[in-house]
């Protein structure tokens, strides 16, 4: 007997409810333009997290990064080694060079949005400005893989091959942080399945018209590894090399991915 069971799929949306993930996404790259511009030598990173928790709440939203599971902060704010999930403080300092990676969420009737970047404080040394870039051409890699029918490790090996990429263009290696990747969004700021950020192509649920991933790769110019410190939320290189992060919030359509956390020019 054959039984006629459904494929497991990649959740997925409606045209209306992506237009409503799309209108929470576009509040969280207005707050991360406006954090980017408020980014320079003697700010705070808990200056930082007021910036983006004023343009969440004035938009009409909620910050869904606070209060999530205890996390104190509308931002993820990782300077320099650390790779994700850092703490806004008002006793840290950004200074010219520093490598900074913003992390932001929000709340729209309902809805989530969740994207982050990566860019330098004044001048930058070309090797982390490369590292950002290498992490944003990963990126761009799995949001081109975001096609209807296409399996969940085909992202995962886009973002992969757009790492090799990119390590190829700048004539260095990269290191591809163990353990951390992607996952599906909507009502719910982190859903099943969990997107790793490299591997064989061809596994996991199947991407249909309205599947929504956070796609966030995130890599460093040493390890491929990471410790958390004491807070029992930022997460470090384990070797102190920088590290950069990259995310966007995509939705697979007819008319190919949609960029649900688009930003301002």
């Amino acid at each position: 007997m054959v039984f006629n069971r459904k494929k497991k799929v990649v959740p997925f949306r409606s045209a209306g409810e992506l237009d409503a993930m799309a209108a929470a996404g576009a509040i969280v790259g207005r707050a991360l333009v406006a954090v980017r511009a408020a980014a320079k030598p003697g700010v705070s990173t808990l200056e930082l997290d007021e910036v983006a928790e004023q343009v969440i709440r004035d938009a009409g939203a909620v910050p869904s990064f606070k209060g999530y599971h205890g996390f104190p902060g509308s931002i993820c704010s990782s300077v320099n080694d650390r790779v994700v999930h850092g703490i806004p403080s008002a006793k840290e300092i950004l200074t010219e060079g520093d490598l900074v990676s913003i992390d932001c969420g929000a709340i729209l009737d309902g809805w989530h949005g969740d994207s982050a970047w990566t860019f330098g404080v004044g001048n930058i040394i070309e090797a982390d400005a490369l590292l950002s870039e290498a992490t944003k051409l990963s990126m761009e890699a799995g949001i081109a893989a975001m096609l209807p029918d296409n399996r969940l490790t085909d992202v995962s090996h886009a973002i992969e091959l757009g790492t090799r990429a990119a390590e190829r263009e700048h004539g260095r290696a990269y290191g591809i942080v163990d353990g951390y990747g992607g996952h599906a969004i909507g009502r719910e700021m982190h859903m099943d399945p969990f997107l790793p950020n490299e591997g064989a192509p061809g596994k996991g649920p199947r991407l249909v018209v309205g599947s929504v991933l956070a796609i966030e790769p995130m890599l460093t110019l040493g390890t491929t590894e990471t410790k958390t410190l004491d807070d029992e939320w930022t997460v470090v290189t384990t070797d102190g090399t920088r590290a950069a992060h990259w995310e966007h919030s995509v939705a697979v359509t007819e008319d190919g991915p949609r960029i649900l956390t688009l930003r301002p020019e």
